[in-house]
């Protein structure tokens, strides 16, 4: 595909965009994205992981502190509980690479012990520096893991059970786990999600959404005509029913009206983070 009709691909609508780019296969892997839950079984070459995380942690820093790191389990009976603590996780069981990301402040705190230096910066943006570096530093894994033909799938759900994930992980202070990450040679094509449309995640000099809900029903209306989701795949249809006018919106928003991870604060403030 050319980049103009990867971009209308991705995105449901008729564009010129990208038709004067020229095609990039950077450019055409990232449109490409797409979440890989079925693997292949066999293994990816060692080098190959080892020249994955090099590319992985070449990715941009904050201030150059370097606070992320990669905990890879080797230990299939380890992953296999990781997953095996969610249905909805329980593929992660069969990944041929398995890894949990996680901002790292604890180095950096070590390191101005070690000099004798005080750590001035322990509040909120200690916590959301390392964060952003765990994530930037995952994503990069992902998108040079897919240029060669991986497959790759964050796992989010992981956190739903924090304190355990923070047991098998050996954790300490000042350490916390992201995401994590499933790779592997793809057993079968991943389906393209849909996405927003650029009017409404791109601002021009300030932040403007007084056309959001529109944009929104427009998108609802175009990503459940290509793909209709079936009463049975509703979320929470005990609490909200069956809704006749089911799309990205509604089961987003059905989603956020649970509480999820509510522990995740108090948890974050036991491992030794200011959040003030």
């Amino acid at each position: 595909m050319s980049i103009n009709e990867l971009i209308q691909r991705r995105f449901g609508l008729p564009t010129d965009t990208g038709k004067t780019t020229q095609e990039h296969h950077t450019l055409d892997t990232i449109l490409s994205h797409a979440s890989c839950r079925d693997y292949r079984p066999e293994p990816i070459p060692e080098d190959l992981v080892q020249t994955l995380f090099a590319a992985a942690f070449s990715a941009p820093s904050k201030s150059d502190l370097q606070q992320a790191c990669a905990i890879r389990i080797t230990d299939r009976a380890k992953q296999e509980r990781i997953a095996g603590w969610s249905r909805s996780t329980a593929w992660a069981a069969q990944a041929p690479l398995f890894m949990v990301w996680c901002g790292d402040s604890r180095r950096i705190r070590r390191l101005s012990d070690w000099k004798g230096h005080s750590f001035a910066n322990d509040h909120l943006d200690a916590f959301m520096n390392a964060a952003v570096d765990a994530a930037i530093a995952m994503q990069t894994f992902i998108l040079a893991a897919e240029s060669v033909g991986l497959g790759c799938c964050p796992v989010s759900e992981i956190r739903d059970h924090i304190q355990p994930l923070s047991q098998e992980l050996s954790l300490p202070q000042w350490v916390f786990p992201l995401a994590g990450l499933c790779v592997g040679w793809p057993a079968a094509p991943a389906k393209i999600s849909m996405r927003l449309p650029l009017d409404a995640t791109v601002h021009i000099d300030r932040y403007d959404d007084s056309s959001l809900l529109a944009q929104v029903a427009d998108y609802d209306a175009r990503r459940e005509a290509g793909d209709p989701t079936p009463p049975q795949a509703q979320r929470m249809v005990e609490q909200f029913g069956v809704s006749d006018d089911y799309g990205w919106s509604e089961n987003r928003t059905r989603q956020y009206a649970h509480p999820a991870r509510a522990d995740f604060g108090a948890y974050i403030r036991a491992q030794g983070f200011d959040l003030s």
